[in-house]
């Protein structure tokens, strides 16, 4: 593996981690135990390696009935679902609304809510070339890391700290889709 693919990864696994660490600011800023701190970090951890494993799938189905067309498709995903995660940053719009994302069926609702990025990498990821089981290892990481941090900080660092790691999620997102887009119609870093 080269230095230029583990710092792909590493950039992937960093904004999909500003993710969780936006929605983990707002359920540490709610309190909790502990058990249900660890409850969130590995629903979140999960979420994000499960939905990634299956936007893969749904990468190589696509590849194989649209070719190398398909990789503008994945990276067109990430440039859309980033735009989305501006919008709702912008807007203001909570994370989790009124779900107890501690447990139950807010925890699942947040989960998968915040790993749609991870479908949109996961479709993409097998475009971008890096090898995806460093990629899933550094999302595994970048998730648990991101929601201890949100959960501790969480009290601490209050609304704004919570709209502000939304916005730089969704912008790192669309970031990468343009720069992978532009990196494989340039036919380089791949």
């Amino acid at each position: 593996m080269t230095v230029a693919a583990f710092a792909k990864s590493v950039v992937i696994a960093f904004s999909l981690g500003l993710d969780v660490f936006a929605v983990s600011v707002g359920v540490g800023m709610r309190g909790g135990t502990r058990a249900a701190k660890f409850r969130i970090g590995a629903a979140f951890a999960t979420a994000e390696v499960s939905m990634t494993l299956i936007g893969v799938g749904l990468g190589r189905l696509a590849g194989q009935f649209l070719g190398q067309s398909a990789a503008y498709l994945g990276f067109a995903a990430l440039v859309g679902v980033g735009s989305y995660m501006i919008y709702e940053a912008r807007r203001g719009t909570e994370p989790g609304g009124s779900f107890d994302l501690s447990r139950g069926w807010g925890l699942l609702l947040g989960a998968l809510s915040i790993s749609l990025d991870s479908l949109g990498i996961g479709f993409s990821i097998l475009y971008i070339g890096v090898p995806l089981g460093v990629s899933l290892v550094c999302i595994a990481v970048a998730s648990v890391l991101s929601t201890t941090l949100g959960l501790a900080l969480g009290r601490r660092i209050g609304a704004i700290g919570e709209e502000t790691a939304a916005l730089w999620s969704g912008i790192l997102l669309v970031l990468t889709g343009l720069t992978f887009s532009a990196l494989k119609l340039l036919h380089a870093g791949g």
